[in-house]
């Protein structure tokens, strides 16, 4: 019984290495994207996340920013 899986007739050969094919350079693929996705993570992270820090640092700086902020202190008082 098993054996008529395998060998289907002798094409089995042929399905069942066109499977592992298909099956390991899908898995080669996921591999090779997931490297690149992790690069770019590291890219993006390295270039924005002083971005971020500075542009809090200008609107912490800013003149309308200290005003709302004494003016909402205040309220909760």
């Amino acid at each position: 019984m098993i054996n008529d899986v395998i060998l289907m007739n002798g094409y089995g050969i042929y399905v069942w290495s066109a499977f592992c094919f298909t099956l390991v350079s899908f898995a080669t693929l996921y591999y090779v994207i997931k490297v690149q996705l992790v690069k770019e993570q590291v890219k993006f992270n390295k270039k924005f996340s002083n971005l971020i820090t500075e542009k809090a640092d200008r609107v912490k700086a800013q003149k309308e920013y200290k005003e709302i902020l004494s003016n909402t202190s205040s309220l909760k008082i």
